[in-house]
């Protein structure tokens, strides 16, 4: 029986919610908190056979995240707010001696920037404390990680090629919108890209280097090379890894319009004054955007996010792909949520889960591909999301 706090209320977070109350016997009590309560209570309103309250917090408060914790005593805090706030929260978690998990890294609000050093630098910290802290337990970061570990551990001797492919198939009949908080998305797709190859990290313009590429169910989609923090840490975690990339797709009615947004300065993160009042461009965006948590009533198609991976076994060289396809109309037939809040929730889900089996549980600070994949794998499947291997198969990179 376990007690769990999780601190965001949106599209991710109602996933996370709805699957752990389908494992009553080890999510025995839940309080879902989040700045604004009504969203929480909006969400355990629709859910039965587990006891879940709810709270409101501010996560970038320290102060209020503490007392949260010490009035709940959770055995887990699951953060599914802002990567802003991951700092805060680990601190919270610091002072109340109390386990920590998220679904991204951290970044500051002031820089388009996201990396894991911030992050890694608590472990020690964690580690006397004799608390856990679990980073990237989504699908990219999180899934994607651990079939990179499954494949290390299974299948190769030395890892030599990486590429996390990531296609949204799906159709939302959006002029524009994002499928997860339009600040956070626009940030992170507008950046440099950058990969990994043969020790050192080449950096690239936004998009500039994109390709056509075939994905099961779907077909072929023009894939652009971007830079995504799981490539950080796998790397550092698979050093025989020679070349590391992350290809997302987008479609030319997306970018159009991204280029538009950007262009007129709505990409911003630099506060402006309007009408006597700061506000910063990109977050009024957000505000007139499509929330991501109500496009999945007519969402069709799939995404598809894998690992193709080239490597030597016993001396020989082998290829290697494994991945996930999800139907957004399933998704939200199950949840009421799109299929990429689901990808992200139920991992999100399954990695607290781990944690409170005992099985990835050691005082620390640990990605998702340092513990063992094999337990979470085998229950990934018949939570929602099954996975396919394919061997010696053209990888086409």
């Amino acid at each position: 029986m376990g007690r769990v706090l999780v601190i965001g209320a949106g599209g991710v977070g109602s996933v996370v919610i709805q699957k752990m109350a389908q494992h009553p016997d080890l999510f025995s009590d839940i309080l879902l908190a989040s700045r604004t309560e009504l969203k929480c209570k909006d969400i355990a309103s629709k859910i039965s056979g587990v006891n879940i309250t709810t709270a409101s917090v501010d996560a970038d408060n320290v102060k209020e995240v503490v007392a949260l914790i010490n009035d709940f005593k959770p055995e887990l805090v699951v953060n599914v707010a802002l990567p802003y706030q991951d700092l805060p929260i680990m601190d919270a978690c610091l002072e109340t001696k109390v386990s920590y998990l998220d679904t991204a890294n951290y970044e500051p609000i002031d820089e388009a920037k996201y990396e894991y050093s911030w992050q890694w630098a608590y472990k020690k910290k964690f580690e006397e404390a004799g608390i856990t802290a679990i980073l990237g337990c989504g699908f990219d970061p999180g899934v994607t990680s651990i079939f990179t570990a499954r494949a290390a551990k299974h299948h190769f001797d030395e890892i030599h090629y990486l590429d996390i492919v990531d296609c949204n198939g799906g159709d939302h009949g959006k002029a524009f919108a994002t499928n997860f908080n339009p600040e956070i998305n626009i940030r992170e797709i507008t950046q440099e890209g950058k990969y990994w190859e043969d020790g050192k990290w080449v950096v690239t313009k936004p998009h500039e280097i994109h390709r056509p590429l075939d994905y099961p169910n779907i077909g072929e989609k023009e894939s652009y090379l971007i830079y995504h923090e799981e490539l950080e840490s796998l790397v550092k975690n698979y050093p025989t890894i020679k070349r590391a990339r992350f290809w997302m797709t987008f479609g030319q009615e997306y970018l159009t319009h991204l280029r538009v947004i950007q262009n007129i300065g709505m990409a911003s993160i630099e506060p402006i004054i309007y009408e006597g009042k700061e506000i910063v461009p990109i977050q009024f965006l957000k505000a007139v955007l499509p929330d991501p948590g109500d496009l999945g009533e007519n969402y069709t198609g799939e995404t598809s996010i894998g690992c193709r991976i080239k490597g030597v076994k016993d001396g020989k060289e082998k290829t290697y792909y494994i991945y996930n396809n999800c139907s957004h109309q399933k998704a939200f037939d199950e949840t009421g949520m799109q299929g990429v809040s689901y990808t992200t929730g139920v991992p999100c889900m399954l990695g607290a889960m781990m944690y409170l089996k005992g099985i990835w549980k050691k005082p620390g600070v640990y990605n998702v591909e340092e513990f063992n994949p094999d337990p979470f794998l085998e229950l990934l499947g018949e939570n929602g999301l099954p996975w396919v291997e394919k061997f010696d198969v053209d990888l086409e990179l």
